[in-house]
């Protein structure tokens, strides 16, 4: 396993010259990976990202951000074409900035407010399934896994738990794509998160280690020590990364209702979180 830090943790919306500004700190901090999420594409650019990583001896991984018009499973055609286009963009990126990873909740957009029949259901999960497989068919010749992320029931009503993953995995049916774990949200829904990792097993892609609180790790109540336990079982070697969500990035604070103050500073998140991450699971 190598550790991560997420650009959500100083900034919303990413830029290029965010990632200049942030990367030699990254590093400086001890991570190995600088996460890239990607809210805007217009506001980055890949090339000059990858050559700022490049210098900093960053590896990154691309995660997307999906908004009401992203939603690959809508009924209307244009927002499942805007959702397609937007993830080969994420696909494309990661490919020219070396990542082999795009994660994230693709197969849905976040916060979905309706209720749905049995039927509507069963037709929006067929509209994801195929949607995703689409993409991870676009994928795979540049060698870049999909990993999608189940949410707690308060932001998707599609995908909680890692049982529901298991049967989207099967019916999308292609091996690039997998799970994109995080410790928030299994806390949330899962009965017990180390069982849910071992099912996962060898089609976890990536994996965000949060706090029940989006705090620092190893200050909460997420059952850390279980956690790595299973990760180590299930010869999972990839990236762990801190995602976290504070009060000084406005932004994205009224999105995931951040309405305190959940560490001393941002830096705090990093710098506290990856000593406590390295301590149990290097």
């Amino acid at each position: 396993m190598n550790f991560g830090v997420n650009s959500f943790v100083w900034v919303s919306p990413c830029t290029t010259d965010a990632i200049r500004e942030l990367a030699p700190k990254v590093k400086s901090m001890g991570y190995d990976v600088f996460e890239i999420s990607v809210e805007n594409p217009s506001l980055i650019d890949i090339q000059a990202a990858k050559q700022i990583l490049d210098q900093n001896g960053l590896q990154s991984v691309i995660c997307g951000a999906f908004g009401p018009d992203r939603n690959i499973c809508s009924n209307e055609p244009t927002i499942r074409e805007k959702a397609k286009t937007y993830i080969r963009w994420l696909i494309d990126a990661a490919n020219q900035i070396g990542a082999s990873v795009v994660c994230g909740p693709m197969y849905s957009s976040v916060g979905k407010a309706h209720y749905e029949s049995v039927e509507d259901r069963k037709a929006e999960w067929a509209l994801a399934v195929a949607g995703i497989a689409e993409m991870a068919d676009y994928a795979a010749p540049k060698n870049i896994k999909l990993a999608f992320e189940p949410l707690n029931r308060f932001e998707t009503d599609m995908i909680n738990v890692v049982s529901q993953g298991m049967q989207f995995i099967l019916d999308v049916g292609r091996k690039n794509v997998g799970f994109h774990l995080d410790t928030f949200h299994m806390h949330l829904e899962e009965k017990d998160s180390a069982k849910a990792i071992l099912i996962a097993g060898d089609r976890i892609f990536h994996f965000h280690a949060c706090e029940n609180d989006r705090g620092i790790p190893g200050t909460g109540q997420v059952h850390w020590n279980e956690v790595a336990r299973a990760l180590k079982e299930a010869k999972y070697d990839g990236p762990v990364v801190i995602e976290s969500f504070t009060s000084q990035v406005k932004e994205i604070a009224r999105a995931v209702c951040i309405w305190r103050e959940i560490a001393p500073s941002q830096d705090a998140i990093a710098s506290q979180g990856l000593k406590f991450l390295k301590a149990i699971l290097a």
